[in-house]
């Protein structure tokens, strides 16, 4: 890649006056403009005299050719040229210069006002017997230097701005952000053999990366293909969750491709101007051309891909994308030819995208990134575990098992987390633990055993996780239960680790238990303390989501049926337009209410008969704070799993994790 950086230093490079000399001599020349005409002014000056000097030397000798009255307060007297040579004279008739005689005005005074200047003169024309009619003439006059001097500042000031929007702008030359070039093309170049990321930094994406390495290979040798017919994919789109490796598998494409690479995200597209989308499409087309066989990265496509026309009728301000994805349609797939021109994307909502962008001959190819599995952790946190200086505690396989749901960049943070934890221990090297305690800040939060909590507040924790782990610890469809704590941690007050399954199915009775077992810690305060405190919101929030999904998605509830309300296209807006009538409506409320009593009265029953054991568990909670596995086994005994569990969260994250 060029760097524009260095080509003032290049050599050979013709360099423009403005570098050349800098902007001194443009100084210089204001200053002149300043100083000049005020010395110019000073030198050839009237000479200031009072009314007296002039009645007594000069109108009584009758030397007075004409008066000139200046904006009505000043008068200028010429001196008639006959006079030049009179030794009185001599000295007003001088000019500036030395060259020839000083045509005037010769003297200047004061007249106070127009009509006793009027009146003095003839009263000293009488007095002095002058008959010859004196011309005087008024005048208005403005200061010229102000004038001029105005004028520079105001221009020195627009050069001024304007040298500081060149420089904010990327300046005079071609660079994509300059004022001159707003229709220009602002995608970063990777040229060959600049891109430190390979595949071998790509791990947990083995059929998404055989997809990928195929376009390199075609790139490579093309003729492996083409003499069999094939064509290669015009477009790839990369979709999945945040932090799977979209963008790092486009990375890895860009250092094993060999070719020109332009990469950049879809909203740089978009500008307050209309019409600059279009153009930069049109532009990055052209450049990548130009340098054909090259390939086109798109990340986040769906700032400008988004689906025509949804949503026009909230936001009419949408043409100028609407414009732009048209330009990229044409682009991809119009009437030109776009040969040896790949285009590589990426998305998180797909569900969003235009119908007419992900057909066939634009995006060919559909590769779906998900959640790694355990395996796939693995894989990923051998990656990232390169770099970090660990010890002989440290097992991969229990990392990975420890980390269901968690996603490339969440394993990434993780082993920094568990590094700068470490660091803070003064420790040498990285350990076991470190590495447990990155992934409870990461799930939780930060522990905050400053917070001060009262010992009745402390209490009413205690017992609402206590409700939590016996109520999951006696049913057999919940995830198994890691640890309990009542220590603070972020928005937490307290909370409950589960270690999520990794199975794809999750069956009706997976779904009723865990509604149970989210709802135990309220059925513990209202049993222990007789009422209910606030503390129950993210539970609430919990039960309420997964009770709607029960019965409006996954068809769970006999009064609605096999029935699904749920949109996987993304088309329809449920808040404005609902694909249900109001009586079902109401039906799929009440429902939701029942389900939800129900799993609530199964926490009583249960936590009523099991009261011994839920007083034992808060009280080892009060004295401990945090208590494992083998804890609850000492107090209820070893969990028998049920062998057919075929629960997994369909949100592991928060599945992970029961708070107060």
């Amino acid at each position: 890649m060029v760097d524009q950086k260095n080509n003032k230093s290049q050599p050979g490079q013709q360099k423009s006056p403005w570098n050349r000399f800098g902007y001194g001599w443009l100084y210089l020349l204001i200053l002149a403009l300043l100083i000049v005409p005020s010395l110019l002014t000073g030198f050839s000056s009237p000479k200031e005299i009072s009314w007296q000097q002039f009645t007594r030397d000069i109108l009584s000798r009758q030397a007075v050719e004409k008066i000139v009255v200046v904006n009505n307060e000043k008068a200028e007297v010429y001196i008639k040229k006959e006079f030049a040579k009179d030794t009185m004279f001599r000295d007003v008739f001088k000019p500036s210069f030395g060259y020839g005689i000083k045509r005037g005005p010769h003297y200047t005074f004061n007249i106070g006002s127009v009509e006793l200047f009027e009146g003095k003169l003839k009263e000293a024309q009488k007095e002095f017997s002058i008959n010859q009619e004196i011309d005087v003439t008024y005048t208005k006059r403005g200061n010229w230097f102000l004038s001029v001097l105005g004028w520079i500042i105001t221009f020195i000031v627009m050069l001024a701005l304007w040298r500081f929007l060149l420089r904010r702008s990327g300046g005079w030359g071609a660079g994509g952000s300059s004022v001159f070039n707003f229709g220009k093309s602002t995608a970063t170049l990777v040229e060959k053999k600049k891109s430190a990321i390979t595949f071998n930094d790509v791990a947990g994406l083995e059929e998404a990366e055989l997809e990928v390495r195929e376009i390199v290979d075609f790139l490579k040798n093309p003729e492996t293909f083409t003499k069999l017919g094939a064509k290669i994919p015009k477009g790839i789109i990369l979709v999945g969750p945040p932090g799977t490796g979209k963008t790092l598998l486009a990375k890895a494409v860009a250092g094993e491709a060999q070719v020109p690479f332009y990469s950049i995200s879809g909203s740089e597209f978009v500008e307050m101007f209309v019409g600059v989308g279009a153009s930069r499409v049109r532009d990055l087309f052209k450049q990548a051309k130009e340098k054909a066989p090259s390939i086109i990265f798109i990340d986040e496509i769906d700032a400008i891909g988004r689906s025509r026309g949804k949503g026009a009728f909230m936001n009419s301000a949408n043409d100028e994308r609407e414009s732009t994805l048209n330009q990229l349609l044409t682009e991809m797939d119009g009437f030109g030819t776009n040969s040896g021109v790949i285009v590589l994307a990426a998305t998180n909502r797909a569900d969003m995208l235009d119908p007419a962008l992900l057909r066939p001959g634009r995006f060919d190819r559909h590769i779906y990134l998900e959640l790694p599995n355990m395996k796939e952790r693995e894989a990923i946190f051998k990656v990232h575990l390169r770099p970090l200086i660990m010890d002989n505690t440290i097992d991969i396989a229990f990392l990975a098992s420890q980390t269901p749901g968690f996603s490339g960049a969440d394993i990434a943070n993780i082993c920094n987390e568990s590094a700068l934890i470490a660091a803070r221990k003064k420790k040498g090297k990285i350990g076991k633990e470190d590495f447990l305690d990155a992934i409870d800040r990461i799930v939780a939060g930060l522990e905050k055993k400053s917070k001060i909590i009262s010992p009745e507040e402390k209490k009413i924790i205690a017992y609402h996780e206590a409700g939590h782990a016996v109520v999951s610890w006696l049913l057999q469809h919940v995830d198994p239960l890691v640890k309990v704590s009542i220590i603070p941690r972020g928005k937490s007050l307290g909370a409950a680790w589960y270690l999520p399954e990794e199975k794809q199915l999750r069956s009706k009775s997976a779904f009723a238990e865990h509604l149970c077992a989210t709802l135990g810690g309220r059925a513990a305060e209202e049993i222990i303390f007789g009422e209910v405190s606030s503390g129950a919101l993210d539970d609430l929030e919990k039960v309420t989501r997964e009770a709607y999904m029960m019965v409006m998605y996954y068809g769970f509830n006999k009064k609605i049926g096999n029935v699904s309300y749920y949109d996987s296209t993304g088309e329809r807006n449920m808040g404005i337009q609902k694909p249900y009538s109001e009586e079902t409506g109401e039906i799929i409320d009440e429902e939701v209410r029942k389900l939800v009593s129900d799993a609530y009265q199964q926490s009583l029953d249960l936590l009523k008969q099991n009261k011994a054991n839920l007083q034992k568990v808060a009280e080892l909670l009060l004295k401990k704070e945090v208590i494992f596995k083998e804890d609850l086994e000492s107090i209820l005994g070893i969990r028998i799993a049920n062998p057919q569990n075929m629960g997994i969260a369909t949100e592991p994250r928060s599945k992970t994790l029961e708070q107060v």
